[in-house]
């Protein structure tokens, strides 16, 4: 038998058999579904982190302080400090907490940064209009604030808010400045922040020194010396306690995204072969029904001439057709899915081809290998016994 008789057989068989033929590919179609849609949202959440991580330059460091109490806390002296260290442009600390902003009658509850001049050169973020924040803020302990254009155009719609004066959790703040937008990063949405000194968020939050420093270093080839001095630094403020303290560079970023990628795809794998293999005993099952619904059939084409090879191929192929219909449905459901999932949480989402690929040929494969029995039961069938068949 030609593979083009095959195909066109197997598609005349499906087509007259159309609701066993649904039910026979509706495992394949949820299987790679599920994958496309797992996918897509997973790599699209790993797009978007990389660009945050990228917005935040490779040569920036950032140091967590992990421990708690006055022991355990590093003084803004310390911190800035650092930036004695070789090969440091500019160390911005920053104290963060939750507050509510209130103009007039509208209020919205918004993360609130405190910071030093600094921190525009650092995490390369500028105001459109107004001015930044000054040292002589800081030294004064002055309630002045910089908006991020989200929360201002919630609190004053179109108008400037530069001049304005807002509540921050009952204290009246001035806005010196507008923020340039910058979109989302690892720490939130930077278009919703507050920004304010960081000696005022101190006594706003009641903190204890800072627990976040962002660093910027000047020559990227003396990371790793410049890191190994800054380590050497903190473990003497902290009095060897290395505990107390972790440095971070956009490469341990990257290193720990690509672990979580590579576990998340190893999920994926076994999530799509569970799903593979039981969307293939469906088609099997339901291929063996049609093998004794068509007993009389195989018995006429054998006494016509037909041969056993011809019989297993036809039926071989029909598994393939409705495995590989319903992966190219599953396909198209599964891009559905992760489009409409990645609209309802605004996120974009991405399907690489080569996963589409995948998708595709390993549930024609499917087919193939839970085809197999029940066209070798077909083939098998002798025309006499076939023929006797009511």
């Amino acid at each position: 038998m030609k593979l083009s008789q095959g195909f066109r057989m197997a598609f005349k068989s499906v087509w007259s058999n159309k609701l066993r033929t649904a039910l026979s590919m509706l495992g394949i179609l949820i299987g790679v579904a599920t994958v496309i849609a797992l996918v897509g949202m997973g790599q699209g959440s790993k797009n978007q982190v990389e660009q945050q991580v990228a917005s935040l330059g490779t040569n920036s460091l950032s140091v967590t302080i992990t421990g708690r109490g006055t022991a355990t806390s590093l003084s803004l002296e310390d911190a800035l400090a650092l930036a004695d260290i070789s090969n440091i442009e500019a160390v911005a600390p920053t104290v963060s907490g939750n507050a509510t902003v209130k103009y007039e009658k509208t209020s919205t509850d918004v993360t609130v940064e405190g910071i030093t001049g600094h921190y525009e050169t650092v995490n390369d973020f500028s105001v459109q209009s107004g001015r930044y924040i000054a040292p002589v803020d800081v030294r004064n302990t002055q309630k002045v604030a910089l908006i991020g254009v989200d929360t201002a155009t919630e609190l004053f719609g179109s108008d400037d808010p530069v001049g304005e004066v807002i509540a921050v959790n009952g204290s009246r703040f001035t806005i010196v400045g507008l923020l340039e937008s910058k979109g989302s990063s690892l720490t939130g949405s930077n278009d919703e922040k507050i920004l304010i000194p960081i000696t005022t968020a101190q006594k706003m939050f009641d903190s204890v020194g800072v627990r976040s420093i962002s660093i910027k270093v000047e020559d990227l080839d003396r990371m790793d010396q410049t890191v190994a001095a800054l380590e050497a630094s903190l473990l003497e403020t902290f009095r060897g306690d290395d505990s107390s303290y972790r440095v971070f560079n956009q490469e341990d970023a990257v290193e720990t995204l690509n672990s979580v990628n590579e576990t998340m795809n190893t999920m994926l794998l076994y999530v799509a072969a569970i799903t593979l293999v039981v969307g293939g005993i469906g088609v099997m099952n339901i291929m063996l029904v049609s093998v004794t619904e068509r007993t009389r059939e195989i018995g006429i084409r054998k006494s016509l001439g037909a041969k056993r090879r011809d019989i297993l191929f036809q039926f071989l192929v029909e598994a393939v057709v409705i495995s590989g219909i319903g992966g190219a449905l599953g396909i198209g459901a599964g891009f559905l899915g992760s489009e409409a999932i990645g609209i309802a949480n605004g996120t974009d989402t991405s399907v690489p081809p080569q996963t589409v690929a995948i998708a595709f040929v390993f549930s024609a494969v499917v087919g193939v290998v839970f085809g197999i029995f029940p066209a070798n039961k077909a083939s098998r069938l002798k025309p006499v016994d076939a023929l006797r068949h009511d």
